[in-house]
């Protein structure tokens, strides 16, 4: 260990509802964690208007502010948190040594992942533009403000058709829009999607443009074989083609499945002693904020056991040299500020 690397016993990747929240749970266990929360900092919850199935706030709230108090709560407690990205990580042998882009190594007895997944979006003119506004890829999280509408959902598999089905306890039609004549989907989704008499498909199509100004009034479809292009009229579009893990750093290192996702063994554990994943880097089938902080205490837990275990228990020494204070290379409370700047702009539209 270099004299200027700092020592903890805990180092989180990431600082979203997962990350902070171990964070929290670690730090009342007087562990001392260090967050490497990532740039930009925060998650999903970051670009997300208003969270209104977060218990604890029956007015909704908006998901900066969310973040911010997530942060806040874990630093009273003496979380550290570094707003840099980690870009090496070696767990051969332990402790584990994390080396960011910003220069710092940190040497950490144990090591939480919690680096989140973000949703596949399609990448067509005015779909950011209108994110919040019309466009989700959430239909758990933002079906409820669709009442009476008809609405678009984009994809073919069954992640499609279960957001699909859901929507249609609130929108008066949804139509799935997929770019070939069949589906991807399981057999059993696919007809309880064809079932519903709410559901209608719009086969052998793809959405080249979400319309509206300030809100969602249409998609521009092409025709995959024709060519032909027109405008489907809609109140709001779903983007259900799939989420992308935040795990390109753990390939070759850690278990992962089929679909990039952290495989646990036991609980939170995963395949190397000492290194735990919590929230949606290994969790494909709920990916909501309350379910990752969730997990996030559960890692906590088990990571504070498992120090115990190891005879790791309390705050590490720091290594000689090593700062006091973790150096800042992002700017925690100015990306949280300017993330709250931005939503509170799209909501005013």
């Amino acid at each position: 260990m270099k004299p200027s690397a700092m020592h903890t016993r805990v180092a989180i990747l990431g600082s979203g509802p997962a990350g902070l929240t171990a964070a929290l749970y670690t730090a009342r266990a007087n562990l001392r964690p260090i967050v490497i929360g990532g740039v930009p900092a925060g998650g999903q919850l970051m670009i997300t208007n208003e969270v209104e199935n977060y218990p604890g706030f029956p007015e909704g709230i908006q998901g900066p502010d969310l973040i911010d108090l997530f942060r806040k709560q874990a630093e009273r407690f003496g979380t550290r948190i570094l707003d840099d990205n980690v870009s090496r990580l070696d767990v051969t042998k332990r402790p584990f040594h994390l080396f960011t882009a910003g220069g710092t190594e940190i040497v950490a007895d144990a090591v939480i992942v919690a680096t989140g997944a973000q949703a596949k979006w399609l990448n067509v003119p005015g779909e950011e533009k209108l994110r919040g506004h019309g466009v989700s890829a959430c239909a758990t999280c933002d079906g409820f403000f669709f009442k009476g509408k008809e609405l678009i959902v984009a994809g073919g598999g069954d992640t499609a058709m279960e957001e699909a089905t859901f929507l249609t306890k609130f929108a008066s039609k949804v139509t799935v829009v997929h770019r070939r004549d069949t589906l991807r989907a399981s057999r059993i989704m696919s007809e309880r999607a064809r079932k519903n008499p709410k559901i209608h498909f719009l086969w052998n199509s793809a959405i080249e443009e979400v319309l509206g100004e300030g809100s969602v009034t249409g998609v521009r479809v092409r025709d995959t074989r024709t060519g032909e292009v027109r405008v489907v009229p809609c109140g709001g579009v779903f983007v259900a083609i799939g989420h992308e893990p935040t795990t390109a750093l753990f390939r070759g290192m850690l278990e992962l499945d089929a679909t990039g996702y952290l495989k646990t063994t036991e609980h939170t554990r995963t395949t190397v002693p000492g290194l735990f994943a919590a929230g949606d880097v290994q969790d494909h089938r709920y990916r909501q904020a309350v379910t990752a902080a969730g997990m996030g205490c559960m890692a906590a837990i088990d990571t504070e056991r498992w120090l115990a275990e190891e005879g790791l228990e309390g705050p590490a020494e720091e290594g000689a040299g090593s700062p006091a204070t973790v150096p800042e290379h992002g700017a925690s409370d100015g990306s949280i500020s300017r993330a709250k700047s931005a939503v509170a702009s799209e909501a005013k539209g």
